[in-house]
C-alpha cells in the first residue's frame, strides 16, 4: 500500500450495516420480481452506501461493504460445484448456527469460476479514491456449512475438504493482485471456532496466500451470526503455532472481551503488525470517543504504535446501518484523540 497513512489508521473488517430498503428489495430480489438490470443496480446502490458510510465517517481505508455477500460466506456456496443442499438442524424459533443452510459434498468441491471476490474488488477501486482493503474467507470458513457424512465425497475428513478449497482461494488471491489489490484480509474465524488443528490451519493459510504479492492480513474472531459468538473466546491457545503465518498483519477481536489477552503481546513479542478490535459490533453500546481513545492507549503499552491499527471487532453485517455508521464515526473520533494522547502526529495532506 503507497498511500500516506495517519499513525494507527482505522479501517473496516469487511461487512456494512445493511439499510432496510436493502432488505427488502433482497425479498423481491428472492420473489423473482427484479430483473438483472434491477438486481445490478440494487447491490451497486447498497456497495456506494457502504463506501460512502466510510468515508463520510472518516475511516482511512475503506473497503465494499461486502454488500453483495449474506450472512458472511452463504453466499459462496452457489459458486461450487459439487454440493447439494440439505435442509437446515433447525427451521422453529430464532435463527442461530443450528438455522444456516446446510450441503452434502456429493462429490470433491471445486470452485470454476471463482469466488466473485475480484469483481466486487473491481467495482470498489471505481468507486472512491481512499486506500482501500480487499477481503476473501479462508478455506476452514468456507467449510462451515458443509457437512460430513459417512460414503459422502470426503467421509468425515473436513481438512481434506478445507484443502481442496486452497487452490481456488490462492488463484482468487492472484487475480486480486491482478487487478490491483495490495492490500488482501483473509477472514478465518473458524480457525479459532474449531479448536486442535491450527497447525494445519497455518499450513493451509500459508498454501492460499503462496505467491501472493500483496500485504496479506489474517483476521481471526470467535464467530458473529446475528452478534453471537461460536468459539471458546481466547487466542492463547493458538499460539505460538500461529506466528508461523506467514501474513504481514493479525486482525484480532478485542472490544467485546473488555481487552483481554491484549497483555499477551508482551508475552509472545510484536513481530508484525495488529490490527485491535476497540468497537464492539455485538452490542447496541455506542463506544464513546474516550473510551476508544483509552483502549488504543492500553494497546500502545504491549504494542508498538507503528505497528497498530484500529479496527471494529467484526463486521457490521449482524447490527442495522444507523449503528454501523455511528460506530464508525466513535472509532474515527476515538483514534484522532488517541494519536493526540500519544503524541502521533499526522501527516501532511
Amino acid at each position: 500500500m503507497t498511500a500516506i497513512l495517519p499513525p494507527i489508521p482505522t479501517h473496516v473488517m469487511g461487512s456494512h450495516g445493511f439499510p432496510g430498503w436493502f432488505w427488502t428489495a433482497l425479498d423481491r430480489i428472492k420473489a423473482g420480481d427484479y430483473g438483472q438490470t434491477d438486481t445490478k443496480e440494487t447491490f451497486d446502490d447498497a456497495t456506494q452506501l457502504a463506501i460512502r458510510d466510510q468515508e463520510r465517517a472518516g475511516i482511512d481505508i475503506v473497503c465494499d461493504g461486502e454488500m453483495r455477500r449474506f450472512f458472511f460466506v452463504q453466499t459462496f456456496y452457489a459458486k461450487m460445484d459439487g454440493l447439494e443442499p440439505v435442509e437446515p438442524l433447525r427451521k422453529t424459533g430464532l435463527y442461530a448456527y443450528d438455522s444456516a443452510p446446510r450441503y452434502r459434498p456429493r462429490q470433491r468441491v471445486t470452485v470454476p469460476r471463482g469466488l466473485g471476490v475480484v469483481e466486487e474488488f473491481q467495482y470498489l477501486k471505481t468507486q472512491t479514491e481512499k486506500p482501500v482493503k480487499a477481503t476473501c474467507p479462508g478455506p476452514v470458513t468456507l467449510s462451515i456449512h458443509v457437512q460430513l457424512r459417512p460414503g459422502d465425497a470426503y467421509g468425515n475428513d473436513r481438512l481434506a475438504l478445507c484443502w481442496d478449497f486452497v487452490p481456488a482461494i490462492n488463484a482468487e488471491l492472484r487475480a486480486l493482485v491482478d487487478a490491483g489489490a495490495d492490500y488482501i484480509q483473509i477472514d478465518e474465524p473458524s480457525a479459532a471456532i474449531v479448536p486442535g488443528q491450527i497447525g494445519e490451519y497455518v499450513k493451509m493459510f500459508n498454501a492460499c496466500v503462496e505467491g501472493v504479492r500483496a500485504r496479506i492480513a489474517y483476521h481471526v474472531c470467535f464467530g458473529n451470526l446475528l452478534s453471537r459468538p461460536r468459539g471458546k473466546r481466547s487466542y492463547r491457545w493458538m499460539f505460538p503455532k500461529l506466528l508461523d503465518t506467514r501474513c504481514h498483519q493479525f486482525v484480532f477481536e478485542y472490544a467485546n472481551r473488555e481487552m483481554a489477552e491484549i497483555e499477551h503481546w508482551k508475552e509472545i513479542g510484536v513481530d508484525r503488525d495488529v490490527a485491535c478490535g476497540v468497537v464492539d459490533v455485538k452490542s447496541f453500546y455506542m463506544e464513546s470517543p474516550e473510551d476508544v481513545a483509552e483502549r488504543l492507549e492500553l494497546c500502545a503499552k504491549f504494542i508498538p504504535v507503528e505497528r497498530l491499527s484500529a479496527v471494529p471487532d467484526c463486521g457490521f453485517f449482524p447490527v442495522p446501518r444507523w449503528v454501523a455508521f455511528e460506530k464508525l464515526k466513535r472509532l474515527v473520533a476515538g483514534t484522532r484523540l488517541a494519536r493526540r494522547r500519544l503524541g502521533l502526529a499526522s501527516p501532511r495532506p
